[in-house]
């Protein structure tokens, strides 16, 4: 009998055991983790880069290889601070020969891709001080133009008017083509520039269509316009109410035990077992793209392609890309025609250009008068 009994006893332990095992097997692969946010590719991607591997390359081949690549793309060269290549096809591209279309306040222009350098800041000519970031325009060339009739976006159903816009592909940023794959440099043929790093799509009306080749650079923008910045802000991790929602936290004495940085009631004294949509907790802080409207344009380098914008919390983080728009906000839209579809190319033109009512340190600041 005991035999017997000590034998059930062993069977149950071992299903026991199995159930918690799958137990936990479940419990582990349906645990809802709070990763990081996760961006999907657009539709138009291909896979850039190739295995980097020099193997069975001696210097001589190397040389061979780049020259080859010069002979195709042209020679490098240092334009507005940054390495391009004097491209045949994008060189025979002259923006002041191309048809003339009007502006009009529905004309919607293509944006450009830059890179966030940093803060400083400006004075007003009345002594105020205001922050503002630093832009800079880097080595945009157009890629593919995409008429209305012919562009599926995935978002059509978005868009109030789909068959309105067209799909202008913008690259920026050089890269070495024997370092990618040969689908992804066969986006630059028709272009005729070297292949770019970064691709964005930006959505136009047909009026502000532009050729393949076709430079872009910080005079696409004027002094004292406003345009929108969009970025990728930075990525901070798992964080707690106190640094996510900026939370004040309780009280470090009477007899608070282990809450001083927790998020205390969260409500729902009536709703037993639920949380309300939209709660503020701890989560995943950073990492999502974000907009950040109204910034006017106050000082424009055309040496190194650098814009002044107001404001120092552009999204991103220093050396991160960003994309610069024409506002959607319609009180801040431009009132007179901006350069359209894009300013051309002048050869002799002012380095620095400073809104009105800014100080330019260029000016001098004491007078000397001669007295009798």
């Amino acid at each position: 009998m005991s035999s017997a009994i000590t034998n059930q006893l062993q069977l149950h332990t071992r299903q026991c055991l199995k159930l918690m095992k799958s137990l936990q097997i479940t419990i582990t692969r349906n645990t809802i983790y709070h990763q990081r946010p996760r961006k999907r590719n657009p539709v138009w991607f291909v896979k850039e880069t190739t295995a980097k591997h020099d193997d069975y390359l001696t210097r001589e081949n190397k040389e061979f290889v780049q020259s080859k690549v010069h002979e195709k793309f042209g020679n490098p060269i240092i334009k507005h601070g940054i390495q391009t290549y004097e491209s045949p096809v994008s060189s025979m591209v002259n923006i002041a020969e191309l048809p003339k279309a009007e502006w009009t306040p529905q004309s919607q222009r293509t944006g450009v891709i830059a890179r966030k350098i940093g803060i400083s800041p400006i004075w007003m000519k009345d002594g105020t001080k205001m922050m503002s970031t630093l832009l800079q325009v880097v080595d945009n060339h157009v890629i593919k133009y995409t008429p209305p009739e012919q562009h599926d976006s995935p978002r059509k159903r978005l868009i109030k008017n789909p068959n309105r816009l067209g799909c202008l592909l913008v690259g920026a940023l050089s890269a070495d083509p024997t370092t990618l794959t040969k689908q992804y440099c066969g986006l630059f043929e028709e272009a005729g520039v070297m292949p770019k790093s970064v691709l964005r799509r930006f959505m136009i009306t047909p009026d502000a269509a532009l050729p393949p080749g076709t430079p872009l650079n910080v005079t696409h923008y004027r002094i004292g316009d406003v345009v929108d910045v969009r970025g990728l802000t930075i990525d901070r991790g798992f964080q707690g109410v106190m640094k996510k929602h900026g939370f004040k936290g309780m009280p470090y004495t009477h007899g608070q035990t282990k809450t001083h940085r927790r998020p205390g009631n969260i409500g729902g004294g009536g709703e037993k077992g639920r949380v309300w949509p939209g709660t503020k907790l701890p989560g995943w802080m950073g990492n999502r793209w974000r907009v950040l409207k109204g910034l006017k344009i106050w000082r424009i380098n055309t040496k190194y392609n650098v814009m002044w914008v107001s404001g120092q919390n552009v999204p991103g983080a220093v050396n991160s890309l960003v994309y610069i728009y024409d506002t959607i906000l319609p009180t801040r839209k431009p009132e007179t025609a901006p350069p359209f579809p894009t300013a051309p190319e002048v050869d002799e033109l002012s380095e620095e250009f400073v809104d009105e009512n800014m100080h330019d340190f260029r000016d001098p600041t004491i007078f000397f008068t001669e007295t009798k």
